[in-house]
């Protein structure tokens, strides 16, 4: 009997043991302290907006503050240099668009290793970028939009800087579309939205969630969508590929990272907690209403999807000869 008791103490100290939130190097039970999330672009962006929905249900859940820090710049490889510069402990984390995978081809001096030195958390969302137009022009398809770029020299579009997710759609577009035209790399959305509303600029992609409201209010057109599939937002509005460039498609994701040698229980953790924000009923109503869809992953399967992108668009710049001056 007293040989069963001692088992059953240990089997129970076992199940203890396991049932302990993960701790970081100074033994503490993570979080114990407030986390700082870097966004690689500007304050207002579609990104950012993502990120802050994230941050705060993290701090409603955690009871610990989730700071936002904008970052901005270089295709977002400020902030990259600023998280892997961080202590790996868990309390610097990295939310980035799909730009994160186009710095070894356009970066190859960046101070980091875009898949050595970061370690996937969690995808958070799949969005379409959408090709927008002011309406003055009185553009209302793209293949009327290519035939013009054709019949017009020096005719520009715009995007949220040179590498970000709204550049390599572009790049891929111009690729396929076969025309030569400026790019006017801005140092994100809100300003690229301006300038394609009052016609500065010929034509720009842009996250579906920013360029909503203005599309609905008109003082945008939407010609297409950069996704395999059309957005329930916006339903009557083509693919690129259904209007015209048979094969196009861009997924313009956003995603969560930490560095390298965060402890592997505190990234699980960290992860499990996104998934479980982004399946609540009313952040997945937010998100989708601006027009993307949630996508929570593991952090081996995260991982593995950047690894793929970062191969794919590596040749999409290559192709078009894209090099950072």
């Amino acid at each position: 009997m007293k040989k069963s008791i001692a088992a059953l103490t240990l089997l129970g100290t076992a199940f203890a043991v396991q049932a302990q939130p993960p701790s970081t190097s100074s033994g503490q039970a993570f979080p114990s302290k407030p986390i700082r999330m870097i966004v690689g672009f500007t304050a207002g962006s579609e990104v950012d907006v993502i990120g802050r929905m994230i941050a705060h249900e993290m701090a409603e859940k955690w009871g610990q503050r989730v700071v936002i820090d904008n970052r901005p710049g270089a295709g977002s490889t400020v902030a990259g240099t600023i998280v892997t510069a961080a202590n790996p402990d868990g309390y610097t984390l990295f939310f980035n668009s799909v730009s994160h995978a186009a710095t070894p081809a356009l970066y190859p001096k960046a101070t980091f290793d875009t898949l050595r030195d970061f370690a996937g958390i969690s995808q958070a969302t799949s969005l379409p970028n959408v090709l927008i137009i002011a309406p003055s022009t009185g553009i209302k398809t793209v293949k009327e939009l290519i035939a013009l770029v054709k019949q017009k020299p020096g005719m520009n579009y715009g995007h949220a800087g040179v590498g970000s997710g709204t550049h390599i759609t572009g790049e891929l577009f111009r690729q396929m579309a076969g025309i030569e035209l400026v790019h006017v790399p801005y140092k994100g959305v809100p300003e690229v939205i301006t300038d394609a509303m009052t016609a500065r600029l010929n034509y720009a992609f842009a996250p579906i969630g920013n360029t909503l409201p203005f599309i609905k209010d008109k003082r945008l057109a939407a010609l297409a969508v950069s996704t395999a599939a059309r957005s329930a937002a916006l339903p009557d509005v083509p693919t690129i590929a259904e209007a015209g460039l048979q094969g196009y498609v861009f997924d313009h994701w956003y995603g969560m990272f930490a560095p390298a040698k965060t402890p592997r229980a505190v990234v699980n953790q960290i992860s499990q907690e996104v998934g479980r924000i982004l399946n609540l009923p009313d952040v997945k109503d937010k998100i989708t209403v601006r027009g993307a869809a949630v996508r929570p992953s593991t952090p081996e399967e995260f991982d593995k999807f950047v690894r793929a992108e970062v191969e794919k668009i590596t040749k999409v710049m290559k192709a078009g000869g894209v090099k950072i001056n």
